[in-house]
């Protein structure tokens, strides 16, 4: 009987591995990414707040016997978060609601042990639904701080959130800060406010070019910590084409600058600068509200060309 060490290694073939390599889209994505907050020239403090990542997962080979091509030896995968809230409440309820409902959601976020960074439909919609979940936990968190700090009664914030894999979008909003795309010259609003003035527009008792002007466009519907029962959260999925601008904002911008001219001043410019423009325009319109952008442009390579 032959020992184990001289067993004839053709009886016993190496299968060909039929695995194919994932194509690594998401981390060949280039994202010129820029953010901005400001008082304004009315209130005394700012109770926007914002946050900005970079996520993903990676493997780098060290060392192995492996033949080169059986495994990468380096393989990663990135996404991108972007979240913006726009505090209420009085006193410093606003200002505290805006900063606890993102650090919540990111602890979340954290927390979890699968991070979903290779979409398919199955996972498309599990993040989709997670999204929500996390933001009834976020609304759950305000309302139980709330309870226990009375100074606080009645503190409340919009949240608008977006997470980009790749050339997948995920916007996730409740309240009215809002997310846009820029894309072959035209400016996309993809969120819906959700205030009175705008239900009244949805049933049709006003126009919808008179929500912007509309005595109760400030009111809310919908707001984390101010929901002690159904929260709703708006959710979406989208696909980013390359040269794609994101912006997401508080109502500070879009109160003051219309949308025509918020296109003009994200178009063909960097990320950073568009922030700075948008900003000061609003400054320069009076500055009535804390205004906070955030700006994303997406250069998303074509994989099939690269093949």
């Amino acid at each position: 009987m032959k020992d184990k060490s001289e067993l004839d290694t053709a009886e016993f073939p190496i299968p060909r591995l039929e695995i194919e390599e994932p194509k690594p889209l998401s981390s060949r994505v280039e994202v010129d990414l820029a953010a901005l907050t400001d008082t304004g020239k009315v209130r005394e403090r700012n109770e926007d707040h914002f946050y900005v990542a970079r996520v993903g997962r990676r493997i780098d080979t060290i060392l192995t016997n492996i033949p080169s091509g059986d495994v990468p030896a380096h393989f990663d995968e990135t996404g991108y978060v972007i979240i913006v809230a726009d505090g209420m409440g009085g006193a410093q309820g606003g200002e505290v609601a805006s900063r606890l409902a993102i650090a919540t959601l990111v602890n979340i976020i954290i927390h979890v042990p699968d991070w979903i960074l290779r979409l398919d439909e199955e996972h498309a919609q599990e993040v989709m639904e997670r999204a929500a979940g996390y933001y009834r936990r976020v609304n759950l968190a305000l309302l139980e701080r709330a309870r226990v700090e009375p100074r606080l009664r009645g503190m409340g914030t919009t949240m608008t959130a977006t997470y980009s894999i790749g050339d997948d979008l995920f916007v996730a909003n409740v309240g009215d800060s809002r997310a846009y795309i820029f894309r072959d010259g035209r400016l996309q609003l993809l969120t819906r406010d959700q205030t009175q003035a705008q239900m009244l527009a949805d049933v049709g008792a006003i126009g919808q070019s008179e929500v912007a002007r509309h005595r109760l466009r400030h009111v809310l519907t919908n707001a984390l910590g101010g929901a002690e029962k159904e929260l709703r959260v708006d959710v979406q999925r989208l696909k980013l084409a390359d040269g794609d601008r994101l912006l997401v904002c508080t109502d500070g911008l879009t109160d003051m600058i219309s949308d025509e001219e918020i296109g003009d001043l994200v178009r063909d410019q960097s990320s950073e600068r568009a922030c700075h423009e948008l900003v000061n325009r609003a400054l320069a319109r009076g500055g009535k509200d804390n205004v906070t952008v955030v700006v994303a442009r997406y250069s998303i390579p074509d994989v099939e060309e690269d093949d």
